[in-house]
């Protein structure tokens, strides 16, 4: 019978400095949307529909170890109920923020983004936000546009988000 002379200890101790990666700098930068934020919008009248309004709730958490940040929307466009969850992560080769959104309809987005001094940006192949946070940081204002091509885009909301704490 073979013994084995690695104590517990040093397999755990081996285990977690393999697999202890610190975050990217770029996450820390995220630091601005954790907490709770009032988020309230004009949706433009189009073809599909009239005019609305959007209200709705978003937090934002670490998820632990810091590599990603949670976006949970618990929400109404107009009267239509919006719930998703959103995780928001960093791609260091392409210098990016990746962000995979799911929601209550059944729904699923890939987006990046970009956070550079107080903009931030989100490109999907459908929709694209452009936004500016306020001086303390309490306020992102911005609008979200839409596009059947990726090249032609058509204003479709403004949001402003408040952060409550």
């Amino acid at each position: 019978m073979a013994t084995n002379n690695i104590s517990e200890q040093e397999n755990d101790d081996a285990l977690t400095s393999q697999n202890s990666f610190k975050p990217d700098p770029a996450m820390a930068r995220l630091n601005v949307f954790v907490g709770k934020w009032n988020t309230e919008g004009v949706i433009k009248a189009s073809p599909s529909g009239p005019a609305d309004q959007l209200k709705a709730i978003d937090t934002y958490e670490w998820l632990p170890g810091g590599h990603f940040l949670i976006h949970h929307v618990d929400g109404h466009m107009g009267k239509e109920e919006v719930k998703a969850i959103e995780i928001i992560g960093y791609d260091a080769s392409s210098q990016k923020y990746t962000t995979h959104s799911y929601d209550n309809q059944g729904n699923f987005s890939a987006y990046q983004a970009n956070l550079i001094d107080r903009a931030w940006t989100i490109l999907g192949k459908s929709e694209r936000f452009t936004g500016m946070f306020s001086e303390d940081s309490n306020t992102l204002t911005g609008s979200w546009e839409l596009s059947n091509d990726g090249k032609n885009w058509v204003h479709w909301m403004d949001i402003k988000l408040t952060k409550v704490i």
